[in-house]
């Protein structure tokens, strides 16, 4: 199934930048490129993410399959209506902001193609992984509390990997390539970080689907210790 009616509304690359990371009373520095700002004109893709984004957390973030962060208009709309003002594109750190999609129903293998006014072979995108929060964002977004909000929200974005590379602007057109019923969600990923106690047959089934490294190791590690 395909769903041809969305569009890149943002293009953002991220510079390093200070922050403040923590309690306030214990709050210790921190470089990051989060602060992504819109970029104008075109934008090479490759396999690594966008060029001239900055990537500084390697540990959690940045690497062939997390290397384009992507979120929603419908995501920001939510945000938008809870938080009571119009948000800036780039606010969450994505590079990508998409129109007509919500984030947390997507799921583990979707693809999306990204083609410019020239209509040649697009960019090719596969979803491997939903984005969890951590202290820099809520330094970034200036509330010390955001990490819970947005888990409560449970509208994480998602991050792919490259399957096609080129280039990609504001405007271009984003078709959405489903992959597989059975795969799990981007909310059902999100959902199962915060379980206490996931089912060690949920881990087996989620495992069969292509996961980004990362979040594949962590939940061989879960299903390795519940055997």
């Amino acid at each position: 199934m395909t769903a041809p009616d969305h569009h890149l509304l943002s293009v953002n690359i991220g510079q390093p930048t200070l922050y403040q990371v923590g309690p306030r009373n214990q709050a210790a520095p921190k470089v990051s490129g989060i602060d992504k700002r819109p970029l104008p004109g075109r934008v090479r893709v490759t396999e690594a993410g966008l060029d001239g984004d900055h990537i500084l957390s390697t540990q959690h973030h940045g690497g062939p399959d997390q290397a384009v962060y992507c979120y929603t208009r419908e995501d920001y709309a939510h945000w938008e209506a809870q938080l009571g003002r119009t948000l800036p594109p780039g606010l969450f750190g994505e590079n990508l902001l998409v129109s007509g999609l919500e984030s947390a129903a997507m799921r583990v293998g979707d693809r999306l193609e990204i083609t410019g006014e020239d209509g040649g072979e697009g960019v090719l995108l596969e979803v491997t992984a939903p984005r969890i929060p951590c202290a820099t964002l809520a330094a970034y977004i200036g509330d010390p509390a955001f990490v819970k909000k947005f888990v409560q929200v449970a509208r994480p974005g998602f991050y792919t990997r490259v399957l096609r590379g080129g280039e990609v602007g504001t405007g271009d057109s984003v078709r959405v390539i489903r992959g597989s019923p059975d795969a799990p969600s981007i909310a059902d990923l999100f959902a199962l970080r915060y379980s206490p106690s996931p089912r060690l047959d949920t881990l087996t089934r989620y495992l069969k689907f292509p996961l980004a490294v990362r979040l594949r190791a962590d939940l061989e590690g879960q299903l390795s210790k519940g055997q």
